[in-house]
Formats: C-alpha cells, sequence, structure tokens
C-alpha cells in the first residue's frame, strides 16, 4: 500500500492515527439523525424532505450535505414516477362545467376534489374512492368496494361529511367518471349544499390535487405489496392514509403534514 501511494510506512501510520476531524465526526452524527428521519418517514424520503426533517427538530443541516450523506449510506426516497392505470372511463352526456379555475382557496372547506383508482386483491379489482381538501392536502373521506358505482363514491361523501361537518357551499371537483355524474351522487351533493364541478373535457390535470395523491399511496404506500384477501389491504390503505395526514411532510404546503398545516392556519385564523 505504501509502495502504491508513494508514502513512507512512517508516515502512513501516523496519518491513521489521527484522531477524526471535527467534520468526519459530525457527518456520523448527522448520518445517525438521516438514518432516524428516513425510518420516520417510511423509507420514502428523499434527501430534500429528510433535510426539512432535521431543521423541524432543530438541526440546521443543508440539502447537499443531507444529499451527499445520503449516497454514502445508500438510502434513497421512492420516485414518484408511477404510470397509474386509471378506471375503466365511462363517459356521460349531461355535462357539469370546471367551477373552480379562477376561484382563490383560502381556507379548508372550500374546495374537495374527488376520484376512484383501483387495485388488485387475489387478482380481481378493487375500487378506491378518495375526497382530498385541497386548501390542506388532507384526505377527509375514502371508501374501498368491489364495484365502482355511485354507492362507492356516496361512501366516501359521507365519510368526509361525518369526519368534517362543513357548512354548505363547498366546490365538490372530480373527472367526468359515471360515478360522479350520476344522478343519485348529483343529489347527495345538492343534498348537502355542494356546488358540482368537473373536468374540462380533455383536460386530465384540472384534477391533479387527488391524482397526486394516488401517486403517492401506490409508490410510497402499496409498492409491491400483493393483497389475498379485501381486510388487509383496507387496513394499508388506512395506514397509509393517517401518515399522509398527520406526519408526511408536503413541499406544497411547506413541508408541513396536512394536519399540522390546517391547525397553524385555524390557529393564526382565531389569532387575527
Amino acid at each position: 500500500m505504501c509502495e502504491v501511494l508513494q508514502v513512507s510506512r512512517s508516515g502512513f501510520y501516523a496519518w491513521r492515527a489521527r484522531p477524526a476531524s471535527e467534520r468526519s465526526r459530525r457527518d456520523v452524527e448527522v448520518t445517525e439523525l438521516i438514518h432516524k428521519a428516513h425510518k420516520v418517514g417510511r423509507q420514502i424520503y428523499g434527501s430534500p424532505r429528510v433535510m426539512e426533517q432535521l431543521n423541524q427538530w432543530g438541526i440546521p443541516v443543508g440539502r447537499h450535505r443531507v444529499a451527499r450523506l445520503m449516497r454514502q449510506a445508500r438510502l434513497q426516497g421512492r420516485s414518484n414516477l408511477l404510470f397509474v392505470r386509471k378506471a375503466p372511463y365511462l363517459k356521460f352526456f349531461h355535462q357539469v362545467p370546471n367551477r373552480i379555475l379562477d376561484l382563490q382557496v383560502t381556507g379548508p372547506n372550500q374546495v374537495w376534489h374527488g376520484d376512484v383508482t383501483y387495485l388488485k386483491v387475489a387478482g380481481a379489482w378493487r375500487y378506491l374512492a378518495v375526497i382530498i381538501d385541497r386548501f390542506s392536502r388532507r384526505v377527509v373521506g375514502w371508501s374501498i368496494a368491489n364495484h365502482r358505482t355511485s354507492r362507492l363514491t356516496i361512501a366516501a361523501l359521507q365519510h368526509a361529511m361525518r369526519n368534517r361537518k362543513p357548512a354548505a357551499g363547498i366546490h365538490f371537483h372530480s373527472d367526468r367518471g359515471i360515478e360522479f355524474s350520476s344522478l343519485e351522487f348529483k343529489a347527495k351533493l345538492r343534498q348537502h349544499g355542494f356546488v358540482q364541478s368537473m373536468n374540462r373535457a380533455s383536460h386530465i390535470n384540472d384534477n391533479a390535487y387527488i391524482e397526486s395523491f394516488f401517486h403517492s399511496l401506490k409508490i410510497e404506500g402499496l409498492f409491491k405489496m400483493k393483497f389475498d384477501a379485501d381486510k388487509p389491504l383496507r387496513d394499508e390503505v388506512l395506514s397509509y392514509i393517517q401518515f399522509y395526514n398527520q406526519q408526511r411532510l408536503h413541499s406544497s404546503i411547506g413541508y408541513l403534514p396536512p394536519a399540522v398545516f390546517e391547525k397553524q392556519h385555524l390557529t393564526h385564523a382565531t389569532v387575527h
């Protein structure tokens, strides 16, 4: 080794005997904290969220240092680049306009987004309907069933109503699927004073907020999982939603969990 490096043996062993530098010792400490932050984030956080988590714990550290130490520790987040296959798309004839395009959302329970995706159990499809609050990105209601009908979306809506107990006037936005355009679902919206809004034709990004949630669920929560029965799937979906609402750091709301973001907003509104 000494011959390869062209250094003397005495110099080499003197170098090995030197105490670790302050920077090296600090790197070891920060790496241990990075492991903890990565674990708290269910091993899904990349360097931006790990850095934010450490900063929220009162540990000031830069993103580049976190990225370097994560590479050295072979830790990485999960990519959100997932192709999400939609449930079979059924068109309807009576169209509803997009009423939220220019709407300014300033608090919770002003705009809710709903959508349906599908998951597999023992080779058969299960349909998951989810409703989120646009302001905080919080999941406020959901339902799973083996059918894609208005009964599924009405169950998710009723779940959201029980959770939030909102006043009338909320805009409810969705795509143009039959489960949201049915007479039964429209009647339920009118009964509770909702204003219905739907995607413009060929504008799937009109409902991007909830599409983003489905990406996160499938990559971060259900990645590579297989289910042989309904209960394990339901339990995993519930576990991820609880994590998503209460713990997961969201870059779009200042790297806060939705529940914390809502609480801060309500506290600020009460003070002022």
